[in-house]
């Protein structure tokens, strides 16, 4: 065990230190001076740098590449420049695929009646009924589709795809009244499809009855396609049902079948437009398999129901179609004031 002892802390003025004892530094200082710590200090910046450029040597210059015109004889041809590193290659583009030549398709020619009670019961657009402001509304986007199919001018421009974010915000409402709306053109078929495999509605909601469709076509039936349209009393305008439900939707719409059976609905029918009512784009996956067998795609939101999440998201499932459009339903207000029917004597 070591002693206590008593440290006298050293003096600071001479008078303290008894004389002219010069005084001690620092404990810094001392351990400067103990262990040389100048040395650690940084350079001298001097007062002006050399030149920089004086000091590098100059750049070499690439020779020149042999001119192929030239007269005089070249031993070897030169290699090809490689590419630079920060240059990234262009991607091989996808090759298109093409639709089958063939004569145009024809469907059945026996008539089925759409029940107009239906229509006006379900609030759709009544084609023996005057002009109604829901279809002065339809005007507008079928002009729109139809621009669109005629500017493109392929088969995957005339197939338009209907579809919502959920349920209950009328993307089936606006399939139908685009599709009435479009058969009420002079020189164009319409074949509106229910590709709602797992709620089929287009049928009940024209009052028409339900059969074979288009997924006993996918899954492999040996009946033609077109052998399960329903041609309506309605100028221009084809049904094709559901068909039989199955739990192999999505993976049947993803399959070469798929490619096959929707090409010999257009093909050779330049004036045929097919509208597609499928389930909602965040509810079931076959809204994202057929948004690549369109070159349209309506993506119907509710006003006041649906969110601007919801749309952002379903827009991220349907990117398989280049072509999407927003499409307002029950909208109750117009900034711009428009307003249609009045013109056609309704609404007075």
């Amino acid at each position: 065990m070591n002693k206590p002892v008593k440290i006298v802390p050293p003096a600071d003025g001479p008078e303290e230190r008894g004389g002219n004892e010069p005084k001690r530094g620092s404990l810094l200082e001392r351990a400067g001076n103990a262990f040389g710590f100048d040395r650690l200090a940084p350079a001298r910046v001097p007062p002006r740098l050399p030149d920089a450029k004086k000091r590098m040597p100059p750049l070499k210059s690439a020779p020149p590449a042999p001119d192929p015109q030239a007269s005089a004889p070249v031993p070897a041809p030169a290699p090809t420049a490689p590419t630079p590193v920060y240059e990234s290659a262009p991607a091989p583009a996808r090759p298109k695929r093409e639709e089958v030549s063939g004569p145009a398709v024809r469907f059945p020619a026996k008539n089925h009646a759409v029940s107009r009670e239906q229509l006006r019961a379900h609030a759709l657009i009544d084609p023996d009924a005057a002009t109604s402001a829901l279809f002065e509304e339809f005007r507008i986007v079928k002009r729109q589709v139809l621009a669109t199919a005629q500017a493109d001018g392929t088969a995957l421009s005339r197939r338009v795809l209907v579809t919502s974010p959920h349920m209950g915000e009328g993307k089936t409402f606006c399939s139908i009244n685009l599709a009435l709306a479009l058969a009420a053109e002079q020189d164009i078929e319409v074949l509106l499809v229910d590709a709602d495999f797992a709620k089929p509605s287009i049928a009940r909601r024209l009052g028409l009855e339900t059969g074979a469709g288009l997924m006993d076509a996918l899954a492999g039936s040996t009946t033609p396609v077109e052998n399960s349209v329903l041609r309506t009393d309605i100028a221009n305008l084809f049904v094709l049902p559901a068909g039989q439900r199955t739990q192999r939707d999505a993976e049947l719409l993803a399959s070469e079948r798929t490619f096959e059976v929707l090409g010999r609905l257009t093909r050779g029918a330049p004036n045929r437009i097919l509208v597609f009512d499928s389930p909602p784009a965040l509810a079931a996956s076959p809204a994202a398999e057929l948004a690549k067998h369109v070159g349209q795609t309506l993506l119907v939101a509710r006003a006041d129901n649906t969110s601007r999440v919801a749309l952002e998201d379903a827009v991220d499932l349907l990117a398989g179609c280049r072509d999407i459009r927003l499409l307002l339903n029950d909208a109750t207000f117009s900034p711009s004031g428009r307003s249609f029917g009045r013109y056609y004597g309704m609404g007075e």
